[in-house]
C-alpha cells in the first residue's frame, strides 16, 4: 500500500514537472505548485469532523478546499476561453499531477481517523523508516526514468535531442542542479533550526508564504523594467504585445548581450503566449494564482498555533524525513506535523527533580554557594505555582556529621554540620519558619520549608550507624527517593486492592520517567537555567539516562589556572566528541542530571551497591564512583549527553599536593572503567545504539595515546639536543619512578613539584628549538612545525567559538609548559600509588572558620516565626571545660515525656535548651533499617582481610606499572633505534620553503613517529569537527530556551541571590 502511494506520488511529480509544466508560463507554474495542498485540506476537514471540536477549527481547511477548487476552475476557464484545444491534455495532466503529488503527506493524517489499519501502517513505517525511505527513492528513480523514456517518443522527439547537448549548456545544467541540491538542503536545515529555536512564525511560516510572491516578483519585475526601457526608445504607442512579438522573433535585439538580459528574454518568452492585453484572461490566471496561494496558506494555518516543546526532535516536527525539491516551500509546510486544534490543551505530567548533594568537610563559603543555588531554584519554580512544568525538592546528605564529646554520653554534630545550619539560617530571609527535626536510624534529619514552598532536607549521617563515604551516600538517596518516596503510595494502593497492571503502568510511565535526580557536590554553584537545559535533554530523548553540563573550576593560583584550561580543553574537544560520535563516558557527580528510570534499570542501581571485595574493585568502584555509574548506564543501553550551555562552578584544588592526590584517584579509575567498557564493547554496542564500533575504535586510540603519553613527552623534550636526548628522555622519569616505590606520598609530591619546575623550563626550550629549527630551515612544512602551528590555531579557533571563555587561552601557556607534570610525572605518581585508595582531599579535618560567629542551633531554632514543637526539656550538657557546647546532641538515654508514646521517646534529637522527641514514621524507620541491613551497615574492621586487600592492591599496582613501563620503554627504544639507524629506514620528504617552492633538500622522518603524529593529529581533527557541530546545536538549544522562558523567569534565572 505504501509503495502504491509512492508510485502515484512519483508519477504525479514526473508528469507535472517533466510533461505538463513546460507548456505553461513561469507565473502559472510557480502558483500552480500551491495547489498540491488539496488532499491535505480534505484530510484536515475529515479529521476535524471526527474530532468534533469547535466548528471554527474546521473553517480554515474548508475555505482552503473551496479556494483550491476555485483555482482549478479559473485555471481551466482561462484556457477554454482561448479555444486552444491543444492545451486540454496538458491542463488535465497538470491537474492530475498536483492531485497525485498531494497524496505525499497522507501519513500526517493517518492516525487521526481512528482506523486500526492506518495506525498499523504508520507504526510499521515508523519502525522501518530507513527501509521505506530507500525503497521510496528507488521507486521515484524508476518512475521518473519510465516517464522520460515514454514521453520522448510520444512527443515526437528523438533521443539525440536529449543526449546531444552542447558542452556549455551541460555545464549550466550541472550548475543549476548543484545550486538546487545545495539550496534545498540548506533551506530544509534552516527550517528545522527555526522550528527548534521557536522562531517558527517569523523565520519559517512568513518566509515560506512569501516565497511564491518573491519568485513572481523576481521574474516579472525585470520583464516590466526591460519593457519600459524599450517603450521609451520605441515610443508611447509601443505595446506589450509588440514587445512579445519582438522577443519571440528576435527583431531589433542585439545578439551580443549580457547573460542577465538573455535570462530576461527567456522569461519574457514564456510569458508571451498569454495575451497580456486581454484583461479577462489575465484576470482568470491571476484569480487562480491567488486562490491557490490563499488555499495553501489556510491549509497550513494550523502551524501558526502548533505547540512545541522547548526543543523538539526533527522526527516530531516533520512527518517525512525527505523533502520535495521541485516544490520545496509547499512540501516543508505540508510535511509539518498536524494536530487537532482542541478547546483545551492537554496538560503534560510535571517533572520532579530531586537535588541530591553530598557533603563532608566543605568550608563555610563552599556551603554558601550550594545553598544559595538551591534557594535560587526555589525562587525560580515556586511550589505555590500550580502551572509549573518542573517541581524541585532538595536533599543534602552530610557524611560523618557526628563526633564524640568528652563528658557526654551522646554523639554531637561536628562543627561542619553546625556551619551548614548557620549557612541555611543566613541565606533564609526572612527568618526561618517552622521546621522539622527528626531522629532517624542513620543519625538525624532537618526539614525546612524554603521561602517559596519547596522542601529542603538535611540528612546528618553518623558513621557508627551507617556506612560513610560518597558512594554510600548516593546509594542512600537512590533507594530513599526511588525506592521509598516514589513507590510507597503505589504499594499502599496495591495492598488496598488496587489493580496491579494499572498501578505498575502509572508508576513505570508517569512517575519513574518523570523523576530526575540532580547529583551535586557540596561546593557546586549553578543557576536555574543550567538545570533546565539538562532537563530538556532528558525530556527530548527517552533513552538519555544522564546529562552533564560545563564544569568551571574556581579558585586562585597557578594550579587553578592550569585546571581552568585543562577543563576547558576537556569539555571543548573531548566531551563534545564523545557526545557527537557516541556517548559521554563520564557525567561528573558535581553536577549531573540522572533519569529515575535509567537508575532503576537492571544491573544499575542494584549493582552500584556492590561492596568492593577485590583490588580492582577499590580502584573502579570507589575512586571514581560517578564514572562507574555512567559505565553501568552505558552497558544497559542508556545514553549520556553533554550540554555546553549548562554552566556549573566548583572549587578546584589550589595547591600542588591536593591536585596530585585528586588525580591519583581519577587517573586509575578512568582507565579501569574505560577498559571495562571496551572489554564488553561487543555486547554494549548491541544494547546501546550510541556505542558503535567506530566509537569503540576511537576510544581504543584515545586509550593508546594516554598509555604512551609519558614516552611521547620524553620524545618531545629530547628534541632540544639530540646528543643528550636519551639521557633527558629516560633518566629523570626512571629515577622518579624508583623513588616513588620507596618514598612516602608527600615526599613523592614534593619531588614532583621540583621536577615540574625544571620540566617547565625544558618545555620552553623545546618550543624555542622547534621555532628555531623552522627559522633555520626556512620552512614550516615539517611534521613538527605543522603540528605545533595547527595545534595553536585549533585552540585559538576553538576558544573563539566559546567567546565567554576566550580569555582561558592565556592559561594555555601555563598548561603547555606544565604538560610534563600533568602527563608524565602525574601518570607515574598515579600508577605507583594505585594501592592508596584513600580519598586524598578534604581528609585533614582542619576546620575553616566561618566568617560570622556560629550560634547555637537552639538559638537558630527559637528564632523561627512559628514552631509547632514545644521545648519539652532544658537539660544541658557541659563539656570538659564547663562550657555549654553549641551542638546538636544525639542522646542515648533520653528523658521520658509523658505526652508521647514510649516508641516516640526512643527517637529524638537533643538540643541545648530544646529536646524534640520526634521521629520518622514507623514504615520509614523500617525501610531505613532494612536498607542498612542489606547495603549500608558500617564496615567492620577485619585486619586479616585488610592486609590481604593491601597486598592485592600492591600486586595490582606492580602489574599496571610494569605494563605502563614496558609499553613506554618499547616506544622509546623503537623511536631511538630508528633515529640511530639513519636514513635507510626513514621516510624521505621533499623540503619546501615558505612559498611552497620545492628545494633540492629532503627531510628524513622515522615512520613510527610519523604514524603516531598522524594518529594524534587525526584524533584532534575529529574532536575539532565534533566541537563545531556541537556548538551549532548548543546555540540552537540556548536560543530555544531564551525564547520559551517568560521575562520574569529569565530575570530570576539571571539575577544572583542576595545574601543579607
Amino acid at each position: 500500500d505504501v509503495l502504491c502511494v509512492e508510485f502515484l506520488v512519483s508519477l504525479g511529480t514526473a508528469v507535472l514537472t517533466i510533461v505538463a509544466m513546460p507548456f505553461f508560463g513561469i507565473v502559472t507554474n510557480v502558483t500552480m505548485l500551491n495547489s498540491i495542498s488539496i488532499l491535505s485540506s480534505i484530510f484536515q476537514v475529515g479529521a476535524q469532523c471526527i474530532a468534533r471540536e469547535r466548528k471554527r477549527f474546521i473553517v480554515p481547511p474548508l475555505i482552503s478546499l473551496v479556494l483550491i477548487l476555485s483555482g482549478y476552475v479559473l485555471f481551466i476557464l482561462s484556457y477554454l476561453l482561448k479555444e486552444d484545444r491543444g492545451m486540454n491534455v496538458w491542463i488535465g495532466l497538470a491537474i492530475m499531477g498536483t492531485i497525485f503529488v498531494s497524496l505525499n503527506w497522507w501519513e500526517n493524517y493517518s492516525t487521526l481517523f481512528k482506523s486500526s489499519f492506518l495506525n498499523s501502517i504508520s507504526e510499521d513505517i515508523a519502525r522501518c523508516r530507513n527501509v521505506v525511505s530507500i525503497l521510496s527513492s528507488l521507486v521515484r528513480i524508476m518512475v521518473t526514468a519510465a516517464v522520460v523514456g515514454a514521453y520522448i517518443p510520444l512527443s515526437g522527439r528523438v533521443w539525440s535531442s536529449v543526449t546531444s547537448v552542447p558542452g556549455d549548456v551541460k555545464l549550466v545544467i550541472l550548475i543549476l542542479v548543484a545550486v538546487q541540491i545545495v539550496s534545498s538542503a540548506l533551506c530544509h536545515w534552516f527550517v528545522v533550526v527555526a522550528c527548534k529555536m521557536h522562531a517558527m512564525r517569523r523565520s519559517f511560516l512568513l518566509p515560506m508564504y512569501l516565497a511564491s510572491l518573491g519568485v513572481l516578483a523576481a521574474f516579472v519585475a525585470p520583464v516590466i523594467i526591460f519593457f519600459q526601457n524599450s517603450s521609451d526608445s520605441r515610443g508611447a504607442n509601443y505595446t506589450i504585445t509588440e514587445y512579445c512579438n519582438d522577443i519571440t522573433y528576435g527583431r531589433g535585439l542585439s545578439g551580443d548581450t549580457f547573460w542577465f538580459e538573455r535570462l530576461v528574454r527567456d522569461i519574457t518568452h514564456t510569458l508571451c503566449p498569454q495575451h497580456m492585453t486581454d484583461l479577462t484572461e489575465m484576470g482568470l490566471l491571476g484569480g487562480s494564482a491567488l486562490c491557490w496561494w490563499l488555499g495553501w496558506m489556510l491549509c497550513t494555518m494550523h502551524i501558526w498555533f502548533l505547540q512545541l516543546q522547548r526543543i523538539e526532535r526533527t522526527q516530531n516536527l516533520f512527518v517525512r524525513r525527505m523533502y520535495e525539491g521541485p516544490f520545496l516551500e509547499q512540501s516543508m509546510l505540508l510535511n509539518t506535523r498536524f494536530e487537532i486544534q482542541r478547546k483545551k490543551t492537554m496538560q503534560t505530567d510535571p517533572i520532579t527533580v530531586y537535588l541530591c548533594a553530598t557533603m563532608w568537610h566543605e568550608s563555610y563559603d563552599e556551603m554558601m554557594k550550594m545553598i544559595i543555588s538551591m534557594f535560587r531554584l526555589d525562587k525560580y519554580r515556586p511550589r505555590k505555582d500550580t502551572n509549573n512544568d518542573v517541581s524541585f525538592e532538595s536533599h543534602i546528605y552530610f557524611d560523618d556529621a557526628f563526633k564524640d564529646v568528652k563528658g557526654s554520653k551522646g554523639r554531637h554534630v561536628n562543627e561542619y554540620a553546625e556551619d551548614l545550619v548557620e549557612v541555611i539560617r543566613e541565606v533564609y530571609n526572612p527568618p526561618l519558619p517552622c521546621q522539622s527535626i527528626l531522629h532517624t536510624p542513620y543519625g538525624g534529619r532537618l526539614e525546612y520549608i524554603l521561602p517559596n514552598g519547596n522542601l529542603l532536607m538535611v540528612h546528618f549521617k553518623d558513621k557508627l550507624l551507617i556506612r560513610h563515604k560518597k558512594r554510600w551516600s548516593q546509594i542512600m538517596y537512590l533507594y530513599y527517593i526511588l525506592g521509598w518516596r516514589l513507590t510507597r503510595k503505589y504499594f499502599k494502593k496495591f495492598e488496598q486492592g488496587g489493580d496491579e497492571s494499572e498501578l505498575r503502568e502509572k508508576m513505570m510511565v508517569n512517575k519513574k520517567d518523570n523523576t530526575y535526580l540532580l547529583a551535586l557536590d557540596g561546593d557546586t554553584d549553578f543557576q536555574p537555567y543550567a538545570v533546565m537545559l539538562l532537563i530538556d535533554r532528558l525530556k527530548l530523548y527517552p533513552r538519555v539516562g544522564a546529562a552533564c553540563g560545563r564544569i568551571h573550576p574556581t579558585g586562585t593560583g597557578p594550579m587553578v589556572w592550569y585546571q581552568k584550561f585543562e577543563y576547558a580543553v576537556g569539555h571543548w574537544l573531548q566531551k563534545t566528541a564523545e557526545h557527537v560520535f557516541g556517548s559521554v563516558l563520564c557525567s561528573p557527580g558535581c553536577f549531573s542530571l540522572f533519569r529515575g528510570t535509567a537508575l532503576m534499570d537492571d544491573n544499575v542501581m542494584k549493582r552500584y551497591t556492590t561492596k568492593a571485595t577485590e583490588a580492582s574493585h577499590y580502584v573502579q568502584y570507589d575512586q571514581g564512583e560517578d564514572r562507574w555509574l555512567c559505565t553501568l548506564l552505558l552497558q544497559q543501553g542508556w545514553r549520556v549527553e553533554y550540554n555546553a550551555a549548562s554552566d556549573a562552578y566548583t572549587n578546584a584544588p589550589q595547591d600542588f599536593k591536593e591536585f596530585y592526590n585528586q588525580r591519583r584517584r581519577w587517573g586509575p579509575s578512568t582507565m579501569a572503567n574505560t577498559i571495562d567498557l571496551l572489554g564488553s564493547g561487543s555486547l554494549t554496542s548491541q544494547r546501546n545504539s550510541s556505542i558503535s564500533k567506530p566509537f569503540i575504535l576511537y576510544q581504543i586510540l584515545s586509550m593508546a595515546a594516554s598509555i604512551l603519553g609519558p614516552a611521547t613527552i620524553c620524545l618531545m623534550i629530547s628534541d632540544i639536543d639530540p646528543n643528550v636526548a636519551l639521557v633527558l628522555a629516560t633518566v629523570p622519569p626512571v629515577v622518579y619512578l624508583l623513588l616513588c616505590f620507596k618514598l612516602k606520598s608527600d615526599t613523592q609530591i614534593a619531588i614532583a613539584a621540583v621536577m615540574s619546575v625544571l620540566y617547565a623550563f625544558l618545555m620552553i626550550g623545546t618550543a624555542l628549538s622547534i621555532i628555531g629549527a623552522m627559522v633555520e630551515q626556512q620552512t614550516i612544512w615539517t611534521p613538527s612545525g605543522l603540528f605545533i602551528i595547527g595545534l595553536v590555531l585549533m585552540n585559538i579557533i576553538t576558544a573563539a567559538l566559546h567567546p565567554k571563555e576566550f580569555h582561558l587561552v592565556i592559561y594555555g601557556l601555563l598548561y603547555f609548559i606544565s604538560i610534563p607534570s600533568g602527563y608524565l610525572l602525574l601518570t607515574i605518581y598515579s600508577m605507583v600509588n594505585m594501592n592508596n585508595v584513600s580519598w586524598g582531599t578534604r581528609e585533614t579535618g582542619v576546620h575553616v572558620a566561618a566568617p560570622p560567629p556560629a550560634k547555637a542551633i537552639t538559638q537558630r531554632i527559637l528564632q523561627a516565626k512559628c514552631c509547632k514543637f514545644l521545648c519539652w526539656d532544658s537539660g544541658k550538657v557541659a563539656d570538659q571545660n564547663g562550657q555549654l557546647p553549641e551542638t546538636v546532641v544525639l542522646a542515648n538515654e533520653p528523658k521520658v515525656n509523658p505526652n508521647l508514646t514510649s516508641q516516640d521517646n526512643n527517637r529524638y534529637l537533643h538540643f541545648e535548651c530544646l529536646e524534640l522527641s520526634l521521629g520518622v514514621l514507623q514504615e520509614e524507620e523500617d525501610f531505613w533499617r532494612e536498607l542498612q541491613k542489606l547495603y549500608l551497615e558500617p564496615l567492620a574492621e577485619d585486619k586479616e582481610k585488610q592486609k590481604k586487600i593491601t597486598n592485592d592492591l600492591k600486586e595490582l599496582r606492580n602489574k599496571v606499572t610494569f605494563i605502563f613501563f614496558i609499553c613506554n620503554a618499547m616506544w622509546l627504544v623503537a623511536t631511538f633505534t630508528l633515529q640511530a639507524i639513519g636514513t635507510s629506514v626513514t621516510i624521505k620528504i621533499p623540503k619546501s620553503n615558505l612559498n611552497l617552492t620545492q628545494t633540492r633538500e629532503y627531510l628524513f622522518i622515522d615512520p613510527v613517529g610519523l604514524m603516531f603524529l598522524l594518529g594524534f593529529a587525526s584524533l584532534l581533527l575529529i574532536q575539532f569537527f565534533a566541537m563545531f557541530y556541537h556548538r551549532i546545536y548548543t546555540l540552537i538549544h540556548f536560543v530555544a530556551f531564551a525564547n520559551t522562558e517568560s521575562k520574569t523567569e529569565k530575570r530570576q534565572s539571571d539575577d544572583g541571590m542576595q545574601v543579607n
